[in-house]
């Protein structure tokens, strides 16, 4: 994915704006983003929401499925929550399990910023 394409992504999403994610690191094989955890992320009981958790994972997947500015929607997904989401923000590192021609399989890994694992997730992801 070229870069003109992340700065957007970054700067004018208004999903990937106003839940504060940033971009840390892309290569071939991961995307790490991260995410602050502010008021308006979190749920009655004060840690972050299983909707924030999943859509931080579920976009450092998308990121990386979208390899070659290829198209992507998101068939299913998958998450297992592990821990409370709290602290002051959460990472998520995604890798590729199967880069299909019109089906890619991804997992992501959501960590607080202690490097523990709060979320694991899987989802496919349809070219089109």
């Amino acid at each position: 994915m070229n870069q003109e394409v992340l700065q957007k992504m970054e700067n004018e999403s208004g999903y990937f704006h106003h839940n504060q994610y940033h971009i840390e690191e892309i290569t071939e094989e991961s995307v790490t983003l991260k995410a602050n955890i502010n008021e308006d992320s979190l749920n009655p009981y004060g840690i972050a929401h299983g909707g924030f958790i999943f859509g931080l994972g579920d976009t450092a997947m998308g990121i990386l499925a979208r390899e070659e500015n290829k198209e992507v929607l998101t068939l299913n997904a998958n998450i297992d929550f592990l821990r409370p989401g709290s602290g002051k923000e959460l990472i998520a590192k995604s890798e590729m399990i199967k880069n299909g021609k019109k089906i890619k399989v991804l997992k992501a890994n959501i960590y607080n910023e202690e490097g523990k694992l709060i979320a694991s997730m899987t989802s496919n992801y349809m070219v089109i």
